[in-house]
This record gives structure tokens, sequence and C-alpha cells, in this order.
């Protein structure tokens, strides 16, 4: 008979389910454990199964039996069975799930890193690791180790190799230049402007001695013949990549440099082009022109969906289908954010699935059509083979996203087991594509695409395999007959609570890696995806495929229109549930909270045995370190031009009427503020600066002249000044002075008062600056968000005009003189 979850039983008609993930694992009969390799003890530690011992426990136990065993547990039967249980998992092949994790530590490990290392030192630990592994094969747990570390410097060696090959020419300080370039893409915003990336050929007046190679621009219009591969000219206002908008927080440098974009800006005028793709001159890569013809084959498609569908349903199908969605209105963006289902944006798992799934399910209704043939074809491997193509063409397509491409290595890997006639565990389909991910951009690792889309599926696989693990050791009674409306209605209810349990669990793994990237929360997220996935589901994407198949033929409206109707019920349930929806805010998080879920998430998906038990603590450990950490009371932009202060009430006072919109509402979630205090502006000595100690805690920034000044909630003074003669009468009250002005310096011969100029935040990044609560007296903290030595992608910093503390150009013709920016 075989074991259980391993067959079906026959006889007593019942059935026994299969687990997928026990089908590779060694056959363990359950009326004997393991056999285990005996170890030396003292007499006494000899224990008879019953008297104290725990017994190995079988992935498909019940709760019950587990709380059974561990009701008396001494340390060395607990050691025991430790021992049993992790060769247990060995055994099953945990060891390669843990591949994938061992690699991003190290990466994560080398983007941490204060200073740049040299290569030789990876290269020497891989090597090192590599033959320590090599020996210590016949002592198992020595050798498990040192894989261990070879990976984790596997994971080191990738990310600084990456590093190395990218070496980005960074833009190191503003300019204007006329530059001469070829257009890569052009993405239309919601806006009215285009977005332009471009690799630049040559720039004059001024010629740049360091220019970037690719630099992304904005311009208003652009000629109605320009795409991709074209050559145009233009004049241009380039800027440096900027830092994160506050310490911890997304690092657009580090993002730049990783994409090979070494500048931003926009034209002063419209661009002029100068020779179409058609007629451009060939001597262009042949990875350039093959890019050029995939991203003008991408805006004609996407072109095509916007006419035939038109408004935001229209920009949101060209982002389903070709990944085009610059163009989608950011008050949709934003509802859909509030509502937790912007994922559905983002080309991931759910698209390929669901394109594969389509293609499939069409060839073989199509192959059933032909009973004769498909009776002796292999007509599933014809189906698979082309569902594979399909999903390629779809990734490229799609612009080619991390989340996009871990799907795809995930699909690709069933469906080719599909053609060899396999079974493909998807929990290793998982580690292979993180693999490949991690392997391939290693800099995706520290990002919240790659981390969210690996936690979400590597939840909803664990899960699943869980499920199936408790399900293949019952036995279930043969269905009953059921009348059509009671089987139907059965069915809708599976299905409902199958996605219920799928949101829940998805947005339960991701939860605190959002709050750590983006600190926002979406509380009626569950509401929504059960609303709109059956939509999305059922009429969105199926029609999106068929549209998309009927194309070529030009028979694709009908299937366009279903399409569109269906995005307008999803954006009206998405915008009815975002008016509903409370405040999503949540404030900072600590990263041991992150780290902690991590290790939980990891354990709890890939262990089989009752080891998954371990991660309970962690969990536990994440959910008590979410609030240790510290809210600053000021933040500081790294241009000095905007500070903002908490007052309380939720309320966040700024210093200027007209603020950066984006970096506002970062800081606004960060500091769980709701609502903008700006400035009250008095004219020129009108208010009487020998006062603010008088103000209240709590009170906003006035601003008269060059000086501006607020006191935080905790009886600090903040002074604000545009030059250091401005800034020196504030030496006597104030706290905090920030000073917008790179030729200043400390104009306080008070060691306490902290003195924050445009220099030192060129240099350094923006700065959270932290009052001490005990003393009134003390001297304020600070940390800035670049910490130096420079890594890569901030080395422009130093660069900067301000960096060296030199005044910004007059007039801009200053910049066409003969000599180089940098």
């Amino acid at each position: 008979m075989a074991g259980r979850g391993r067959g079906t039983e026959e006889g007593g008609e019942t059935t026994a389910g299969v687990s997928e993930r026990l089908m590779f694992a060694h056959a363990e009969p359950q009326e004997a454990p393991p056999i285990q390799l005996p170890q030396p003890r003292a007499p006494a530690e000899h224990l008879p199964d019953g008297h104290g011992a725990v017994l190995p426990v079988s992935p498909t136990a019940g709760g019950g039996r587990i709380r059974k065993q561990l009701g008396s547990v001494s340390l060395p039967a607990l050691r025991r069975s430790v021992a049993v249980a992790a060769s247990t998992e060995i055994d099953r092949g945990v060891g390669f799930l843990l591949v994938p994790v061992f690699l991003a530590a190290g990466v994560i490990y080398y983007f941490s890193l204060s200073t740049e290392p040299d290569l030789y030192r990876p290269l020497a630990a891989v090597a090192l690791m590599a033959v320590c592994a090599a020996v210590s094969r016949s002592w198992q747990k020595t050798h498990l180790v040192f894989m261990a570390s070879l990976f984790c410097a596997l994971g080191f060696l990738s990310a600084k190799v990456e590093t190395w090959r990218m070496a980005t020419p960074m833009l190191g300080s503003e300019i204007q230049t006329r530059l001469t370039g070829r257009l890569v893409t052009a993405e239309a915003m919601a806006n009215g402007r285009v977005r332009l990336t471009i690799d630049l050929m040559s720039t004059e007046h001024p010629t740049l001695r360091y220019a970037p190679d690719r630099v992304r621009l904005s311009a208003r219009r652009i000629p109605s013949g320009m795409t991709a591969g074209s050559m145009l000219t233009g004049y241009a206002k380039l800027l440096p990549p900027t830092g994160p908008v506050r310490p911890d927080s997304y690092d657009f440098s580090f993002d730049s440099y990783f994409s090979g974009i070494g500048g931003s800006g926009f034209f002063l005028g419209d661009p002029k082009l100068l020779a179409p793709a058609s007629t451009a001159p060939t001597g262009a890569p042949f990875g350039a022109r093959i890019a050029s013809a995939v991203e003008n084959a991408r805006e004609g498609i996407a072109d095509h969906i916007r006419s035939s569908i038109g408004g935001s349903e229209g920009e949101i199908a060209a982002a389903l289908i070709v990944g085009v969605r610059a163009g989608i209105p950011e008050a949709i963006n934003e509802s859909m954010r509030r509502t937790g289902i912007y994922h559905i944006i983002s080309i991931s798992g759910l698209h390929m699935a669901l394109v594969a799934g389509t293609i499939m399910f069409l060839l073989r209704g199509a192959f059933a059509l032909f009973p004769d043939f498909s009776s002796r074809r292999p007509v599933k491997k014809y189906a698979a083979a082309i569902a594979l193509a399909s999903i390629a063409a779809y990734l490229v397509i799609s612009g080619i996203v991390v989340a996009a491409e871990r799907s795809f290595i995930m699909l690709a890997v069933m469906l080719v087991a599909v053609l060899f006639d396999r079974a493909a565990l998807t929990m290793r389909n998982l580690a292979i594509s993180a693999i490949a991910v991690i392997l391939v951009s290693p800099h995706e690792v520290v990002g919240p695409s790659f981390q969210m889309s690996f936690a979400a599926t590597a939840a909803l696989v664990g899960a699943y395999a869980g499920f199936a693990d408790y399900r293949a050791g019952k036995t279930t009674a043969p269905p009953v007959k059921r009348s059509f409306l009671r089987f139907l209605s059965r069915k809708l209810a599976v299905g409902v609570g199958g996605a219920a349990v799928t949101s829940l669990i998805a947005g339960s793994a991701t939860l605190l890696f959002a709050i750590w990237h983006f600190q926002r929360v979406s509380p009626l997220s569950l509401l929504a995806n059960l609303a709109v996935m059956p939509i999305v589901s059922l009429i969105v994407m199926p029609f999106a495929v068929l549209s998309a198949l009927a194309m070529p033929f030009g028979f694709d409206g009908p299937f366009l229109y279903v399409m569109g109707k269906g995005l307008t019920a999803m954006i009206a349930i998405s915008a009815w549930i975002s008016d509903r929806s409370p405040v999503d805010a949540v404030g900072l998080i600590s990263i041991q909270s992150v780290l902690l879920a991590t290790i939980a998430l990891v354990i709890a998906t890939m262990a089989t045995t009752w080891l998954r038990l371990a991660a309970v603590p962690f969990a536990l450990a994440a959910l008590l370190a979410i609030p240790h950490v510290r809210t600053p009371d000021v933040l500081i932009s790294e241009d000095a031009h905007l500070v903002a202060m908490p007052i309380g009430g939720g309320e966040l006072a700024v210093n200027r009427e007209r603020s950066n919109e984006f970096t506002t509402d970062n800081w606004k979630r960060a500091l769980k503020a709701e609502a903008i205090v700006p400035p009250e502006t008095f004219a020129k000595d009108a208010l009487d600066i020998a006062d603010p100690v008088d103000l209240p805690p709590g009170s906003p920034f006035y601003c008269t002249g060059d000086l501006c000044i607020g006191r935080h909630p905790s009886g600090a003074i903040v002074a604000l000044a545009e030059n250091r003669d401005s800034a020196r009468p504030a030496c006597g009250f104030a706290d905090l002075i920030v000073i917008n002005d790179a030729t200043a310096y400390n104009p306080c011969w008070d060691e306490r008062v902290l003195v924050v100029t445009k220099r030192q935040l060129a240099r350094d990044g923006s700065a959270a600056v932290f009052f001490d609560p005990q003393s009134a007296t003390a001297r304020a903290a600070i940390q800035y968000a670049v910490e130096q030595p420079y890594r890569p992608w901030h080395e422009q910093r130093k660069y900067t005009r301000e960096a060296r503390g030199l005044a910004p150009y007059e007039k801009p013709e200053r910049a066409k003189s003969s000599q180089p920016d940098q």
C-alpha cells in the first residue's frame, strides 16, 4: 500500500489526494521513523520512544499530533527531533530552495556596505569557499555551512560585477547645452508632455567633457515623424540624478545608475527631427536597431489600442498589453494604490498565467475539434510549446520588467516540463526564476518590485503546498449529486473564498515590504480585489489575448470594446472603494522588522516538516520590532529649498507655499501627516526676530525677507536663511539653522546650534534632524541620506557646483562659454 500522500487508496469508495511536494521526496513509511545515524551519548540520555522523546513528524501530520508530541519535551530529545527534521528537509530538496536566499543575502550585504570593495575580494572569497566546500564533502554539516557561504559570496560577486559592468557615466553638474542623439523611447504622459530617452551622440555650446551616454528628458511636444531610432537635436537643461528625498527612502541615483541613465531634465524648446528612423545613419549597433524596432512596434500597438478604446481605459489597456503606462492619469493610479489593486497594472504572474492559460485553452479546444488528429498526436505538448512562445513574445513586447521576468521563467519551466513529460514543483520554479533574476540583475533584489513579487508568490506557493500536504492524508467521500443551482452556487462560493484567501495571503506577505518602501497600506484591498479580480480574470485579460491574436487581421475591434467595458467597471469600482478608504499612511517602520519578517516567510514557505513552526517567533519578533524606529523631527531636501516639520494634529509645516508635490507626499506618509501648512509671509522687517522664543510650540513657519522661523512641538526653534548674513541673527535663539547658500559657512560660535548649509546637503543628500526630548539645550542629531566615501552611483555628487562651494551661474548665457561644465 502506498504511504500517506503517495497515491490512491482503493476500497471503501474513498480516494486520497496526492501531494505534489511529496512526489519527489524519499519514501518514508509511517510505520517506522526515518533512519538516523547513531550519535555518541551518555547512557542516561537514551530514552525509549514515548518517554520524553519527540518522534519525527511528517508534513501531513495534524496540529493535534504535533501538540501531543511536543507535550513533554526534553532538550536532548528536541535536539534529536530537530536533527531528524532537518535531515528530512535536506532530503526533500530544501537546499536548492535556499540557494536564491543566500544569493540575495550576499547581494544585500554588498549594497549595504559603506565603501566600494575591490573586485579581487569577492573573487578570492568565492574561490576560497569553493575549495572549502569541495574539501568538506565528508562532513555534512560543515559542507552545508561552506555551501551557504559560497552562495553568499556568489551573490556578492554578482552584484559587484554588475556595478563594474554598468559603469554608467553620471552628469556631475546642472548645465544647459545643445545635444544631438538617437531616440530610444518616447512616452506620452498624462500631463500632455512627452518623456524621451535619448542616447547622446554629441553636445555643443558648451561641449560636455564628461557627457552621459543616455539621458531622459521631457518635452512639450515632438514632431510627428519622430520614432524610436530617429536622430534629433535640441537645446536642453540637464540635471544630475537626484538622491533620496529623505534618509532610507528610494534612491533615484541608484535606479538611474543601473538603468544606464546618466542625467535628466527637459528641452527648453521643442526638439527637432534630424533624420527619421528609416533614414537614420546605419552606425547604430545591431542590438540598438532591434530595440528600436521592438519599441516602435510597442508604440504602434499602444496607439492603436488608445484610438480603439479611448480615454483612461485605452491607457490602461495599453499598459496591460504592451506595458506602456506613462499616460494613465495620476488620479486613477492613486485610487488603485489606495485600494491595493495597482498590481493589475504591473505585468506580472497574473498576466503571464492568464495569457498562457488562455492560449492553451483555445488551442486545446481547437484540437478537440479534430478528434482523429488529437488521438494520435501529443496536442497538449503542442499547446504548451505555442503558449511558451506566446508568453516569450508577451515578455518582450511588454518591456521586460522584473516581475514579468520572474513569471516568465516560472511558467517557462512548467511548460518545458510538460514538453518532456516531467512534473514541475512550483516552489522549485520560483527558486529557479529567483536565481536567474539575481544573477542577471542583482540590483533588483533591493527594490520593491523584486521583494514584493517574490514574497507574494512564495507565500501563495507555500500555502498551496501546505494545504496539499494536509489534504494528502485525508480521505474524502465521493461528491454527492447536487442540483445544477446548488452545484453552481458551491462553485461560486469556492471561487470567492479562494480569491479572498489568495488576496489575504499575498497581502499579508507583502505588507511590511509595502510599509517599508511606501509607508502606506490598503485597508480595503481585500474588498477591492474580490470585486475587481473576476472582471480582470474573466473579461479584461482573456479579451486582451483575443484582441492581440485578432489584431494582425484587423478583427480586434469587438474584443477591445469588451475589454474597455471591463476596464470601465474596474475603474469605477476602484474609485468608489478609494473614496471610502481610510487614510492609508502608516509612517516609518524599522528595517529589523522587515528582515525578521523575511526570515519568517522563508521558513514558513520552504519548510515541509514541523520546523515551519520556527517561523512563528520570527514573525512575532517582526511585529514587536515595527515601532522601534524614531520619527524625524525635521526633514530637509537635498537642494536646501524645502524644509518640513510636524507641528502636531496631523499637520506638516513647510517653508514654501509652492513645494515639490512628490517630496511633500513622501514626507507626509513618512511622518503620518494629513495636511500641509504653508508658511505665513510678512513684509521685510515686519516680524521682530527678537521674539521667536515667545512662539508657542508647534508654530508653523513665519517668513520675512530672507529668514523663516518656526517652532517644533518639543520647543526647538528652526530657522531657514537664504544666506550667511540673514542666518547670523538666528544664532542667538535657533536650535537648527538651514542656509540655502553653498558659499556660506557656519556663522554661529555656539556649538549647540546645528547649522546645515547647502554645500553639506549637496555632498551628503537630504537630511533628517532629531531633537533631544530629554534636554532642550542639547545639540540636535542629524542623519544624511548619502554616506561618504561615495559608492559608484553617488560619485557625481562631488562634482556639483554646490558641493564645491560655488555659487550657481548667474545667467544661462555663461553656460555657452568655451569652458567645459565639469
